[in-house]
Parts: C-alpha cells; structure tokens; sequence
C-alpha cells in the first residue's frame, strides 16, 4: 500500500507543479508544445534505448507476458468496436484504446513494483510489450491515417522506422540481444538525456489542465468514461480470469499480473495525442480520471491478492 501511494504522490506533485508553471505562463504560450516535442522526439527515445539495452529479453517468454498481451488486446479491442460501430474516427479511436490498455508502467509501475510486488523486474514484460509491441502499432496507425501527403507505399510500409520512439526501442533491444556494450561516454549522455522524458511528459501534462473543464464533461464524455471504466476495471478483472481459469496462477504471480493491469493510463499518451494532435482532451481526461480511480483499485487488489 505505501508503494502505491507513493508512486501517485510522486506524480501529482510533477503534475502540480507543472501546473502552476502554466498558471504562471513561465514558458510561453508555447512551453507545453516544446516539452511535448522533446519528450517524443529527444527524452522518451533515449530513456527507451537505456532502458532496454540493459533489459533481459527472456521476459518475453513468460505466461505473465500472454496475460498482459491478452488483457491488453480484450480491453483495447473493446473500446475500438465502440469506436467503428459509433464512427469515432481512426486518431480518435487508437486514442481511447491505448487509454483502455496501455498501463503507466514506467513512472508509476516501477515504484510499485518496488514496494508492493518486492521487485522491479515484475514490471519488465509489460515495459517490453508495450514498447515493442503496443507502441509501434498505434503510433503507425497514427502515422498512416494523418492527413497530408502519405507518400509512395514502400515509404508507408517504413512509418515505424522513421519514429524516434520506436527507432530507440528497436536499439536497446538489439543492443539487449547482442554481446555487445555501449561504452560509457556514449551511455552516459543517453541516460543523461532520457531523466528528462519522465518530468517532461508530467510538465506538460501538468500545463495542459489549465483553463481545461472539468474531465468527463466535454464532446469527449462517453469515450472518456469508456475508457476509464475499461482501464480501471476492465482490463484488471480480464487478468485476473486469465491468469486463474488459462494460466492457473496463484499467490504472487496472480498479485503481479493484477496489480500491473489496474496501473492507470500512461502519461505519455498525452504526448502521443499532442503530437499527432489528435484527441488530446480524451487523452488528457482518461489519464487523470484513471489514475484518481486506480488508488482505491490498486490498494483494493493489494488487500485481496497479498
């Protein structure tokens, strides 16, 4: 429970205080946009490549991996047959499906990992899957369905290479599986450079609240709750029946596989939805509600499964 509820403190006093920063107007009426931009293209790239490059990649075959895939895949799948049946749009609808599934497993899981589930590396194959796998597939959903010149289909079929954050995780897994050592002066301004992402991603999510309503209460309203209620309950309970009635897991590696799907939505969601300038309301109003929601959630399933 203390490891829950210090990782949210952690986050809401980043979020404050970018707050008052754009309360106060200290960067410009275009401080969001800069932080926004130097997460995506400069910090998040360089802090996933660090990452990686020191991540055991045997993570990936494990039966806590296909429950998340599998949770993962249920509770965005939902949301983008809403989505099509209601005529959302494709930006708006991958939006509110990463906001269903894809967990801040960065930021807020590590320190949860540390102090509820005794270990940080419980937390890697949900870091691996939605870097390798959830995210080069939403941000090329993303890229393809942008308006403007697309460009010849060889050039389409290339969209994941050209983006930065998914460039810097196909790095730090190569370099992960591979024998070979990224020497120190070239490691150091890297990881020096990827401190940033974290505090960036916050700032500007933080200045983003300003003169916003209150959540739930714009266009975006139904979408909003969908997602919400799919992220803080659906996908934690579809975990939970696979991990018991698939995997027959029990003990810690039912809490690990529980507590890692009730992490709210991921803050550099935002980043993404700013970037493509997509559904940024959506994303701003899924990230806040679920992470409010997912306190009493996460302390809940510490209570019951530890």
């Amino acid at each position: 429970m203390q490891g829950v509820l210090t990782g949210f403190a952690v986050i809401a006093v980043v979020i404050g205080v970018g707050y008052v920063i754009g309360r106060r107007g200290h960067l410009g009426e275009h401080g969001r946009e800069v932080l926004t931009k130097l997460a995506f293209h400069v910090a998040s790239p360089a802090l996933l490549f660090t990452t990686l490059a020191r991540a055991d990649l045997s993570v990936i075959f494990s039966s806590r991996l296909l429950v998340t895939a599998i949770s993962t895949a249920a509770a965005a799948g939902v949301f983008v047959a809403v989505g099509v049946a209601r005529g959302w749009g494709v930006g708006r609808t991958t939006i509110g499906a990463l906001a269903s599934s894809y967990v801040n497993s960065g930021n807020l899981g590590i320190p949860i990992a540390v102090y509820v589930l005794g270990d940080a590396s419980l937390v890697a194959p949900v870091l691996l899957f939605q870097l390798l796998v959830v995210s080069p597939i939403a941000l090329t959903v993303l890229d393809l369905s942008g308006t403007g010149e697309k460009g010849p289909l060889w050039l389409r079929l290339l969209t994941p290479l050209r983006n930065p954050i998914v460039v810097g995780s196909l790095a730090g897994v190569a370099v992960a599986g591979s024998d070979v050592r990224v020497p120190s002066p070239v490691m150091d301004p890297l990881t020096l450079i990827g401190n940033m992402a974290v505090p960036a991603v916050l700032l500007a999510f933080g200045i983003s609240l300003c003169g916003s309503t209150m959540p739930g209460r714009g266009a975006d309203r139904f979408p909003v709750f969908l997602s919400v209620a799919l992220k803080a309950v659906g996908q934690p309970v579809a975990a939970w029946a696979l991990a018991v009635g698939m995997f027959g897991l029990h003990g810690h590696q039912l809490l690990d596989v529980v507590v890692t799907s009730a992490l709210p939505a991921a803050q550099n969601l935002y980043t993404y939805a700013s970037r493509y300038r997509v559904a940024e309301g959506l994303a701003r109003d899924s990230i806040l509600l679920s992470t409010v929601l997912s306190v009493p959630v996460l302390v809940g399933v510490a209570a019951v499964l530890g």
